[in-house]
């Protein structure tokens, strides 16, 4: 049980600080309400706990050994996320990145989950590289249970994230749809800009 607790923690501290993985689910929330949000939660959880057992099976040393696949994870992160952020700039507020009259499906909603989890450099270095090497390096008797743990952490985060936002979708007005929108868009921006930055470094570096 400590081991469980102890990856539980790990977990939460790496997965709780605002990023455009929460930004997201929480936009979903807002957009397709519940239960179709839960959808989101499934999608970047399953992620997620990809990502962790890809880390714990050594992809971890791939990642910090290749530094030309690094440098292709973060300028396509750099341009899905300033896409992602230029995509709420222009939308109006009102349907949260929809037009009119457009529906997110299940498919979609898993798809652009699933995208914003996977070609988000941040989440997967620190996903696979942090937590899964940190598994790794667990005794094998309580490797399982800090796993469990560490998965545990994501899928209840995404949760209590969709929950919540689906929860004040209700109070959610056009207004301030917008600044949300807003807000979003900024957020994915100025991670595009440090991803960017990362990429200058690690060229001319």
């Amino acid at each position: 049980m400590t081991a469980y607790l102890a990856g539980l923690a790990l977990g939460l501290a790496l997965i709780t600080p605002i990023g455009a993985q929460n930004v997201f689910v929480v936009g979903q929330g807002l957009a397709v309400g519940w239960p179709r949000a839960a959808w989101a939660v499934v999608a970047a959880g399953c992620c997620d706990t990809l990502l962790i057992l890809a880390g714990a099976a050594g992809v971890s040393g791939l990642l910090t050994g290749l530094p030309l696949l690094r440098g292709l994870l973060l300028l396509g992160g750099a341009l899905f996320l300033a896409h992602l952020g230029a995509q709420s700039w222009r939308s109006h507020g009102a349907t949260l990145g929809l037009e009119a009259g457009e529906r997110l499906d299940v498919r979609t909603v898993v798809r652009r989950t699933v995208a914003v989890s996977l070609l988000n450099p941040h989440a997967v270095l620190d996903t696979v590289g942090v937590i899964g090497a940190t598994v790794a390096a667990q005794p094998e008797s309580s490797r399982a249970l800090f796993a469990s743990g560490t998965v545990s952490a994501s899928w209840l985060w995404f949760l209590l994230l969709a929950v919540g936002a689906a929860a004040a979708r209700r109070h959610l007005t056009p207004r301030r749809a917008r600044w949300f929108e807003r807000a979003s868009g900024t957020v994915m921006f100025v991670f595009a800009g440090m991803l960017l930055w990362e990429f200058t470094r690690l060229v001319t570096g």
